[in-house]
């Protein structure tokens, strides 16, 4: 279960981040991103129109926070 702290305050808008900054945050590349998706790796897209995909911004963080090289660099 999540702590109290991972969760967003009720009423707030959960924030959805597009492809560029999904790629700045975690340094992966365009293919190296979509082929974690396609593996399960890495948190799925979300659609936003029909030609418009963006991730959630706390699932990002939590992938960030899981990967060793994160926690090693901290």
């Amino acid at each position: 279960m999540p702590s109290p702290d991972t969760l967003p305050h009720p009423g707030a808008a959960e924030r959805l981040i597009r492809l560029r900054e999904v790629l700045a945050r975690t340094g992966r590349s365009r293919s190296a991103w979509y082929a974690d998706m396609a593996a399960g790796r890495a948190p799925a897209a979300v659609r936003i129109g029909e030609r418009s995909v963006a991730w959630r911004e706390r699932e990002i963080d939590a992938w960030i926070a899981a990967r060793p090289a994160a926690r090693s660099a901290a």
